[in-house]
């Protein structure tokens, strides 16, 4: 797809409308099932489209997505799911694998490409590199989230597996390091849980 067009500094600030805040925050729940409707590739691609444009620190970027489609490659995740977390997988056409990759550094160049030297400044500090990838890593997946709502869909992320196992079962070179999974399809029977509170404003927020 094309790059979006730069904004025009003096266009008039644009608010989300409420339809799309309600699609994408208020009304939006986590599904715990779906129906059989599949996914279509057009639809995943679109979502990737939208989620690689907001920020990471230093354009950097280091999440990749696993899409499991076929019915052989989401049997092969199953067993390393959290018990409570099979039967909402088995019922998704989809499920993403979130992971970071470990080695984001070489697209430094390519992606930051007026301080290519940050490449060698971070991976002079291997701790931190690493956890720049965990951290920028999890700020994406935040936005893949909000992204499989805009494509029209449901999404229902899990923590609850074995991410050593699952990386030995897909990403057996060790580069990539899975930390979330998301169920993506259009939500099934009795989808929801009842609606959890949330921290109201002054409960979280403080003003200086």
């Amino acid at each position: 797809m094309n790059t979006p067009p730069t904004p025009d500094p003096h266009e008039e600030h644009l608010v989300l409308e409420a339809e799309a805040r309600r699609l994408l925050f208020t009304d939006a729940r986590t599904a715990n099932s779906f129906t059989d409707e599949p996914v279509p590739d057009e639809a995943l691609q679109a979502i990737w489209e939208l989620a690689k444009w907001p920020p990471t620190s230093a354009n950097t970027n280091p999440m990749r997505v696993l899409f499991l489609r076929t019915g052989h490659a989401r049997e092969r995740l199953i067993p390393h799911l959290a018990e409570g977390n099979r039967d909402k997988s088995v019922s998704a056409p989809v499920i993403a694998v979130l992971a970071y990759d470990t080695r984001y550094s070489e697209h430094i160049p390519r992606l930051l490409p007026f301080k290519p030297e940050l490449k060698e400044a971070l991976e002079a500090d291997p701790v931190g590199h690493q956890e720049h990838a965990r951290f920028n890593s999890a700020l994406q997946a935040g936005y893949f989230l909000l992204s499989v709502r805009a494509a029209g869909l449901a999404a229902g992320p899990l923590g609850g597996f074995d991410s050593d196992g699952v990386d030995r079962e897909f990403f057996p070179d060790g580069r990539l390091k899975s930390f979330l999974v998301v169920n993506i399809g259009k939500p099934g029977d009795n989808p929801w849980f009842e609606r959890l509170p949330r921290l109201e404003y002054e409960e979280a927020v403080s003003c200086l």
